[in-house]
């Protein structure tokens, strides 16, 4: 006799594991797979890495598909649906009301990319982007992009911001970034060549109460601005940033 999923513990509740649904957990990764893919996948390819049987991954593919949460094509590839952006939208919804006209504003004013990274748990994501008006080449940052905690300006500027028990609950092999220490001294974090081949970054600490550790960046390929006055600009920026929300 099978095991139902969501089997009820007899005895005492408080004693008992807690039960976790395997089909939401399946259902998450799906949306985790895509979201690291720029391309549509088949069921095929998604039942591969979610190692689970094509039966199997078209149930969650057609609950998803139900909530409009992923799409698929006439060709029957799948990728993620309108729905999961319409849910993205109330993700830290204060925090990117009042960045916005700030991250505007730095876009235009350097002719860079401006954005917000937040840490989610091991990596940087993304959260709101600004690209300037008037440039002649810029580099998209999409929100959702997510890299390593320990590359690039964004995630040095974070790890700045973390005190010895937090880094220590993120559980990471590798040891914080050197340059951390210094986000102090500098006033920002810089890096070149590590996330993407050519581009450069500047980030600083954006620290605002309630909120998962953050980063305000700008990324570029080439600046007559300093490091020092792309740092001074965006310390002040995210000044705005913190006081708006108090």
């Amino acid at each position: 006799m099978s095991i139902p999923e969501f089997a009820e513990t007899s005895g005492n509740p408080a004693s008992a594991p807690a039960a976790h649904s395997q089909t939401l957990s399946r259902g998450i990764r799906v949306l985790e797979i895509l979201a690291d893919t720029d391309e549509p996948m088949s069921i095929v390819d998604i039942a591969n890495a979610l190692d689970v049987h094509r039966s199997i991954a078209y149930r969650i593919l057609r609950t998803l598909e139900d909530h409009g949460l992923v799409v698929r094509d006439q060709a029957g590839l799948v990728r993620l649906g309108p729905r999961l952006a319409a849910l993205a939208r109330g993700v830290s919804r204060d925090l990117q009301a009042a960045a916005l006209p700030v991250l505007t504003r730095i876009a235009n004013e350097l002719g860079m990319t401006a954005f917000i990274a937040v840490l989610d748990q091991s990596e940087v994501v993304t959260l709101v982007s600004i690209e300037p008006r008037k440039a002649q080449a810029t580099v998209a940052q999409q929100p959702g992009t997510r890299h390593p905690l320990n590359m690039g300006a964004p995630g040095i500027a974070i790890q700045s911001g973390l005190n010895a028990g937090q880094w220590a609950a993120l559980g990471l092999a590798e040891v914080r970034r050197s340059e951390a220490g210094e986000v102090a001294t500098l006033g920002y974090a810089a890096s070149h060549d590590e996330v993407v081949p050519g581009l450069s970054s500047i980030a600083v600490p954006l620290a605002v109460p309630g909120q998962s550790p953050a980063s305000l960046a700008v990324v570029y390929i080439s600046s007559l601005h300093s490091p020092t006055d792309i740092g001074a600009a965006l310390t002040e920026a995210a000044r705005t940033i913190v006081a708006e929300l108090r």
